[in-house]
């Protein structure tokens, strides 16, 4: 097995990629998920910063504060292809925003925002039959974007943001498959085990990117807006991380610990893209107390074209790898609507598509990708003037996937001179529950 422990290391940072349209956050306020998430043609104060910064400019506050959190509380299923279904107990996300507007001028306003654009969990368990592909990964970004609006004229404003975003990545997977060191064991006149005999935790924090956020919105009429929005691409680095290996028991450590050891000592570099995203929206006024809304976003996901890892070490520098991911551009829509029932109480719904950027033959469960339909409610309530209560409730409901397929080396095999290419093949499900709620300010 002299020949393992490279061969397993280029393999298990392969899996940091953990990204997919799963890892963009399209729940970064409770009053605008209870009506889709839309917000790029529409007023809503210091919420616009993040939907459009442009949308800011037309604040009618002296100073506006909103603050909202979604505990996205997500299941996936995958069912193998002998029937057995293993789910994920995945511990709920909580992406938040925190935004404040103020006014300088009439024409000109300004703000900050803090919010997690990106994050990703999911948690399929130490010992399933998958555990070499995945097993548990957190990935969590972070924003904090300085924010200016302007209006050269009353109904035109035009906004840009600068966005400084930093995160992290904490992910497990197992180095060998069970069954293959189970016949390892068996040829040692050793009993079996059943738990994934060594899995790797692999930890990594991105260093300080910055970006740009920027929009125009243009009030065509009394009941008709439209806007426009860029998020630039950025690239999360991870300059730094580290490793630490696990054992099952005392016999796999025994028998693996010489060929892995070097892995608790080996530091690693990935640079993961932060796509681009594209926003055009337009919000239409049919009668007083109604707003529709309708945005439409690209996400550049065809900036994933690899996942791209160096070794830190000059020993392990000749097997740095460049991993084909192949994504593609996607889109979600996003349509709601907004009844005013008094000046006390407005109600919301909404609905999103969120179609996939995965290739199909580079499919794996750390993250998995299908079409998403997602309905969501929602309301507002101000107990007193200028101050609100905000909720919502988003379902997201996958569209499924049969027959996904990942092929994958068995690296013990392989260190034995056997046949070691590997595929696992699956049917996977998603859903998820999302509940928001948030708070507004105005004075």
């Amino acid at each position: 097995m002299k020949n393992l422990t490279v061969a397993i290391a280029t393999m298990v940072l392969a899996s940091a990629s953990a990204m997919a349209e799963g890892y963009q956050v399209n729940t970064l306020s409770a009053r605008q998920n209870g009506m889709g998430h839309t917000g790029t043609a529409m007023h809503l104060g210091a919420e616009s910063m993040i939907f459009n910064p442009a949308g800011l400019g037309f604040m009618e506050q002296t100073l506006d504060f909103s603050g909202s959190m979604t505990a996205i509380i997500a299941t996936a299923e995958a069912t193998l292809p002998g029937g057995n279904k293993y789910t994920t107990d995945n511990t709920p996300s909580t992406p938040m925003s925190f935004n404040m507007g103020m006014k300088v001028y009439d024409n000109f306003k300004a703000g900050v925002s803090f919010y997690t654009p990106y994050g990703s969990g999911i948690n399929w368990g130490m010992n399933w039959p998958g555990a070499v592909l995945s097993q548990k990964v957190t990935l969590k970004a972070f924003t904090v974007q300085p924010t200016l609006a302007w209006r050269p004229i009353k109904n035109l404003s035009i906004g840009v943001g600068a966005m400084v975003t930093w995160g992290n990545v904490d992910l497990y997977k197992g180095l060998v498959p069970t069954g293959t060191f189970n016949m390892l064991l068996g040829s040692a006149g050793l009993p079996p085990i059943e738990d994934t005999p060594a899995s790797i935790n692999l930890n990594g924090k991105a260093s300080i990117t910055a970006g740009v956020n920027a929009g125009i919105m243009w009030d065509i009429n009394d009941k008709w807006t439209v806007g426009f929005s860029f998020r630039q691409k950025m690239n999360l680095r991870v300059k730094c991380g580290t490793a630490m290996v696990a054992y099952a028991n005392e016999t796999a450590q025994a028998l693996l610990q010489n060929s892995l050891q070097i892995l608790n000592e080996a530091n690693f570099t990935a640079s993961m893209p932060a796509a681009a995203v594209y926003n055009l929206g337009v919000s239409y006024k049919p009668v007083k107390n109604l707003i529709l809304a309708f945005d439409a976003q690209l996400t550049g996901w065809n900036a994933y074209k690899s996942l791209d890892i160096e070794f830190l070490s000059e020993q392990l520098a000749p097997y740095n790898q460049f991993i084909t991911k192949d994504y593609r551009n996607s889109w979600t829509f996003h349509l709601g609507g907004q009844y005013d029932l008094t000046e006390r109480m407005q109600v919301r719904a909404g609905l999103m598509v969120d179609t996939t950027p995965v290739n199909k033959s580079h499919y794996n469960p750390e993250t998995p990708g299908m079409t998403k339909i997602e309905p969501s409610v929602g309301f507002s309530f101000s107990p007193i003037k200028n101050f609100s209560i905000d909720a919502a409730l988003m379902y997201v409901a996958g569209t499924g996937v049969k027959n996904a397929s990942c092929t994958y080396d068995d690296l013990l095999l392989k260190s034995m001179g056997m046949p070691y290419e590997q595929t696992f093949t699956a049917d996977y499900h998603v859903h998820a529950w999302n509940p928001s709620l948030g708070v507004t300010f105005k004075f």
